[in-house]
């Protein structure tokens, strides 16, 4: 099932080169030291900005932006999908060890498995560092992808766009701004490296999914306020 919903209103080299980048000439609270734009660990993020809460990740709301979040029966969340007019930007959020950043293993591999089938894929430096393009042929024709990848404190983010913003960063615009307010929240449980990092959806849509989920099963159609 889609949910869809519309807002409206160290050691750790590569992870530090990657926030130098991301945030040079951008102010910072000096009070607070709260980086200017994210994505946020939880522990540093601002608390004036109203936000889906997805578990691991929490998305800004930002006007025109469709979050698309594709769950199981319980609820848990497979696939996050931001989409503004003809782009997309695909989600995922993974657990990292505490001393290294693993974007630039991650994006090896990737680069790897679309060599293997048939794409070539080209490193370029982005706004959050090394990023990684490939153009894809598939039955509906050619696609382009941008792969993005930002080391967190324990976390890594990773953002694949489609559409104009795959080749052109710049259109991405209410996009970027979401993955600028991303918000992860790794909590303390040990994980394995690379593991992706539990979502869920908010209780009352997981609520009305199972009543849904549940209605379908009997073969009956919940009304508006979820009940058969």
């Amino acid at each position: 099932m889609i949910f869809s919903r519309k807002r409206a209103g160290s050691g750790r080299h590569a992870r530090d080169e990657q926030a130098a980048e991301r945030r040079v000439g951008q102010d910072t609270d000096e009070t607070a030291g709260t980086p200017a734009r994210g994505p946020y660990d939880i522990s540093e993020a601002p608390d004036d900005v109203q936000r889906l809460d997805l578990g691991s990740l929490h998305i800004p709301a930002v006007p025109g932006v469709e979050v698309r979040v594709q769950a199981d029966p319980q609820g848990v969340v497979q696939q996050v999908v931001l989409v503004h007019g003809e782009n997309a930007l695909q989600l995922g959020v993974f657990a990292a060890p505490r001393s290294d950043g693993i974007w630039d293993e991650v994006r090896e591999e990737i680069r790897q498995s679309l060599f293997n089938d048939g794409a070539a894929a080209q490193e370029l430096s982005g706004e959050y560092g090394t990023e990684l393009r490939a153009r894809l042929r598939t039955p509906e024709g050619i696609t382009d992808l941008r792969f993005i990848g930002v080391d967190g404190p324990r976390w890594m983010v990773r953002g694949v766009y489609q559409g104009l913003a795959a080749v052109d960063p710049a259109a991405a615009g209410p996009l970027a701004e979401c993955l600028d307010g991303l918000v992860v929240d790794r909590g303390q449980e040990a994980k394995p490296v690379r593991e992706p990092l539990p979502l869920r959806l908010p209780r009352e849509v997981a609520d009305q999914h199972q009543a849904q989920a549940e209605a379908q099963g009997a073969g009956t159609t919940p009304d508006a306020s979820g009940a058969a």
